[in-house]
């Protein structure tokens, strides 16, 4: 094998490396598309029924500390880590704790809804998120 093999050899495998990253990445923005559709149709659905909705509210990374934010919506785990707004949005309610957050309180971004909640978490506990949503669509007010 000489040394322009090596080199060929090299380019093919930059080429499959950089094909199989694209791949990758337009399966993840297919998957985050229907996500936020199942998140928007959850949010119009959850208006239709009156569900009623509550002030969000974030938590710190430690799990202990809370912070008002400006959203309103509805929690969509017992652990109201997750959230979906008034608007449509998904959100991760957890974020650094700090004393500004305490005081004047948080404002969250919206976050890329995944299609699996919990895919990769340590506990092994993972849901679809059309099976999530559609439980707390069907548990209404009472979801508490």
């Amino acid at each position: 094998m000489g040394a322009d093999d090596g080199r060929e050899w090299r380019e093919r495998r930059r080429e499959a490396v950089r094909a199989h990253a694209a791949a990758d990445e337009r399966q993840r923005a297919a998957e985050h598309a229907a996500a936020a559709e199942l998140v928007a149709w959850f949010a119009a659905e959850a208006t239709r029924r009156g569900l009623r909705t509550t002030r969000l509210v974030a938590r710190g990374y430690d799990g202990r500390s809370r912070y008002r934010t400006r959203l309103t919506g509805w929690y969509v785990d017992r652990a109201r880590t997750r959230a979906v707004d008034t608007e449509g949005r998904f959100h991760l309610l957890t974020v650094p704790p700090g004393l500004r957050a305490r005081l004047l309180g948080v404002d969250p971004r919206p976050d890329l809804p995944p299609l699996i909640v919990g895919r990769g978490g340590r506990d092994g506990e993972s849901i679809p998120l059309r099976d999530l949503l559609t439980r707390r669509l069907e548990a209404g007010d009472d979801w508490e």
